[in-house]
């Protein structure tokens, strides 16, 4: 799911001008795993312009006022949420937790920092939602610690079926600010992409393991 269709257009926009998405269908982009893709999201880069990171600020604390008003902390998710996390808990006036993607390997061992009391009422901020696994391990994390997850905000997402099956299996609701989708068509409206390259930038949507480019 998204927020609505203004603010995930303007978002879109925003992630566009400042190079934090870049689209390139006709030389994909290598990630990490080995998978190619023509798309490439770096949302850390939203940190640098304070225009853009006001607007995500500002679009989660009203998502959650809307969809979450009973939110009582704002968990980030190591490291890129952990921003986001604390403008929208500095924005809603509420307490403000991190959770690292494991334990830490000395001290007392942990894996939330911040203070979560038994049964606290909690939103989880991620940056970027790909096949999802990553922030329902940190929504996990909350829950084990006593946490009662109420869902899961992010940024953006590529809309990747397994991430709605794996949310809808993990029992977590998850929303976003923007979405694949929206950020091809607002690309396509500035001249970004080409009429004939939308097949193929769809294409891997459905079927990231596939592509080619």
């Amino acid at each position: 799911m998204q927020t609505n269709i203004d603010t995930a257009k303007q978002i879109a926009a925003k992630l566009l001008e400042i190079d934090a998405v870049a689209l390139r269908p006709d030389a994909p982009f290598t990630w990490t795993s080995g998978m190619k893709s023509p798309i490439y999201c770096d949302n850390r880069l939203t940190m640098s312009y304070p225009e853009v990171r006001r607007l995500i600020c500002l679009s989660f604390a009203v998502l959650i006022k809307e969809r979450y008003p009973e939110t009582e902390v704002i968990a980030g998710t190591a490291t890129a949420g952990i921003p986001h996390a604390a403008w929208a808990a500095e924005q809603l006036n509420l307490p403000m937790i991190y959770v690292r993607s494991k334990p830490k390997g000395h001290g007392k061992g942990n894996q939330i920092e911040g203070r979560l009391e038994p049964g606290a009422k909690v939103v989880v901020i991620e940056d970027l939602i790909s096949t999802g696994g990553s922030s329902i391990e940190a929504a996990r994390a909350v829950k084990e610690a006593g946490g009662n997850v109420l869902g899961v905000l992010a940024i953006f997402s590529y809309q990747f079926p397994q991430a709605e099956q794996a949310f809808a299996e993990a029992g977590f609701p998850f929303e976003t600010l923007s979405n694949y989708t929206t950020l091809l068509e607002v690309a396509q409206e500035k001249g970004a992409i080409r009429p004939e390259q939308l097949e193929a930038l769809h294409a891997w949507r459905k079927n990231p393991a596939a592509y080619k480019g």
